[in-house]
């Protein structure tokens, strides 16, 4: 389980999940290269902070979903190599 469900899922997670699932006819709104389609999953656009509104939320098919992930996550500035 990832570390974002630490917690479980909720009921009111389940519907609006179901919900955006439902709304977006189960197609992966994503489509990244890899794309299987058929949704499963429901990705927070902006990251879990902006909470579970269903405005910030598409289906996403499991590769897409994965691929893309948390996006609010990045990978730190490089540090300069100053030389020897």
């Amino acid at each position: 389980m990832s570390k974002g469900w630490t917690g479980g899922s909720t009921r009111a997670w389940r519907r609006v999940r179901r919900h955006v699932l439902e709304r977006d006819k189960y197609r992966c709104q994503l489509k990244l290269d890899g794309c299987t389609t058929l949704a499963s999953h429901a990705h927070h656009l902006g990251g879990k902070e902006q909470g579970d509104d269903p405005r910030h939320i598409v289906a996403a098919c499991e590769h897409c979903n994965l691929t893309l992930g948390d996006p609010t996550r990045s990978d730190p500035d490089p540090n300069p190599w100053p030389g020897w």
